[in-house]
């Protein structure tokens, strides 16, 4: 049975609870199982992602744009493969299912390319002989927390830009799709990413919870259901984190 583990610090972990991963158009198909992660390895995620960011925020835009690309290269290279298995265990039709694959492919790539665009502003400040510099910087740990509609390309979209710009991830999949993810997942830690920059738990509402109360968190991007958006956004404002909740895909 192919197991779909967690990957903490750079590391497959697949000590846990399992559940499986069936495909919905052939209910006898199991695709694999996938290890539940209990909130204290969501909270050693958490840990490992602060520990990476130091580090990983004062790399250089072109070495991130090259650990991206190489991503974004191998994507394209395994559509086939990954668009088979997306469609395997989402019930899309194969030629979707290629589709988004390439899709995410050229969306990594894209975010790679953004790495080395990065800019900033430069104003005349009220006070003469005074200039005000506009930078970007990274935030710290983000937590990414996708659906199930689209396994490869949204947490393309999410977890594409968090690195880009320096930023270290903890990423929460749908519990319906968790072999998608983690293929993707191996081809971005493939790709060269020091361990702990990009850490998967698998899981459900109580790994959400725990991303959302985690202060270690800076900010949640989650794609979903308008109430589970609503959820997030009231409970992670009021922790102070920046806040992403596209309900409805809205």
């Amino acid at each position: 049975m192919t197991v779909f583990a967690n990957v903490i610090e750079g590391r497959a972990e697949e000590a846990g609870d399992r559940q499986p991963d069936i495909n919905p158009s052939n209910l006898a198909d199991v695709v694999g199982e996938a290890i539940w992660a209990a909130p204290a390895d969501v909270e050693r995620a958490i840990a490992a992602a602060r520990a990476a960011w130091p580090r990983w925020s004062a790399t250089t835009p072109q070495q991130r744009f090259d650990i991206l690309d190489r991503a974004g290269t191998e994507i394209l290279a395994r559509k086939e493969e990954l668009g088979r298995l997306l469609s395997r265990e989402n019930g899309k039709p194969l030629p979707d299912g290629i589709g988004e694959a390439a899709r995410a492919g050229f969306v990594v790539k894209y975010f790679a390319g953004e790495a080395v665009r990065i800019g900033g502003e430069k104003f005349d400040s009220v006070r003469s002989g005074i200039e005000v510099d506009v930078t970007r910087e990274p935030l710290g740990v983000v937590g990414i927390i996708t659906p199930w509609n689209f396994p490869l390309a949204i947490p393309a979209w999410k977890i594409a830009p968090a690195l880009a710009f320096g930023n270290t991830v903890v990423f929460k999949p749908s519990e319906l799709t968790p072999a998608s993810t983690w293929m993707l997942t191996d081809i971005f830690q493939r790709a060269g990413l020091p361990p702990g920059v990009l850490n998967l738990v698998n899981g459900d509402k109580e790994a959400v919870d725990t991303l959302l109360e985690d202060p270690r968190v800076q900010a949640i991007s989650f794609v979903g259901s308008t109430p589970i958006a609503e959820y997030i956004y009231s409970r992670g404002c009021a922790k102070g984190k920046r806040i992403q909740a596209l309900g409805g895909a809205k």
